[in-house]
């Protein structure tokens, strides 16, 4: 949905952007399907900071959503879109035939009332309907994909993304991911059909510091702003260079910035048709 920009009636106004959330139909969560998100600071069960910059943010509850879908051909009315706060997509509460109550991605133009189908074999492909990529048209729009069949969707789950399917051969199915990377997927694995909810989420511009706390993300400072015992490029007067080092370092010493670190020959390469690096010829 689109986004509002307000007049800079303030400092923390100006430049800055908010979600317009025109698109929700209901805002309290279901009671059954959510659970207390428990923080941890980006700490392990030592309490050793193990992912920096992580802390704070507004309380919120999980929602219980649905990643298999595997109430094969049991049709399911969608009751209402609502928004989750632990991702950009939204979700929609739908309610089963056997009248169960679970929460799936929202595709783009799923509305109140709509009727979604999951099934092991081949149903009508409109969006928000869930099969196997043997049984989707090749070209269409798909989300929520799985690499590993009755694992759940691990793939294209972000606002406004989809991957597309565009070829199935012998076992396999090829689809080319939001990267542009084309990648080999077990035929049998199952995708949900369509294009994710909230695709304007990244135009939003958060403006002021106090917007990006609320999200739970500490601020970030360059290192050569460190002393050189707290970072490699700490040190010198002022704003100076990283000194005499090949090149950028994180605070472990390790390199950073344009450095690859993937695992050479790891085991899924051989997945990986394109990579999303190489270049496309037309």
């Amino acid at each position: 949905m689109p986004i509002t920009i307000y007049k800079p009636t303030s400092n923390g106004r100006r430049n800055s952007s908010v979600d317009a959330f025109r698109d929700l139909t209901k805002w309290k969560p279901e009671k059954s399907l959510v659970e207390v998100l428990q923080k941890n600071s980006g700490r392990n069960n030592q309490g050793v900071i193990t992912v920096r910059h992580q802390g704070g943010g507004a309380k919120k509850l999980y929602r219980l959503v649905d990643f298999k879908q595997q109430k094969f051909d049991m049709p399911a009315e969608v009751l209402a879109i609502e928004y989750d706060p632990n991702r950009g997509a939204r979700i929609a509460l739908i309610r089963y035939a056997d009248g169960v109550k679970s929460y799936v991605l929202a595709s783009e133009g799923l509305l109140v009332g709509s009727k979604v189908l999951s099934s092991n074999k081949a149903i009508e492909a409109k969006v928000g309907n869930r099969m196997p990529l043997q049984y989707i048209p090749i070209g269409l729009f798909i989300y929520n994909v799985e690499l590993t069949p009755g694992k759940g969707g691990q793939l294209a789950r972000g606002a406004g993304l989809s991957a597309q399917l565009v070829s199935t051969e012998g076992d396999y199915a090829q689809i080319r991911l939001p990267s542009g990377e084309i990648r080999s997927v077990i035929k049998g694995c199952l995708a949900t059909i369509g294009i994710l909810s909230n695709p304007d989420r990244r135009l939003i511009r958060w403006g002021k510091a106090g917007r990006i706390r609320h999200r739970g993300i500490k601020p970030t400072v360059k290192g050569k702003n460190m002393n050189p015992v707290d970072h490699p490029h700490g040190g010198g007067e002022g704003h100076s260079p990283i000194g005499q080092k090949r090149g950028p370092q994180t605070v472990y010493g390790k390199p950073a910035r344009g450095v690859r670190t993937r695992k050479p020959e790891k085991w899924s390469d051989k997945f990986i048709v394109q990579s999303r690096r190489a270049k496309i010829v037309e």
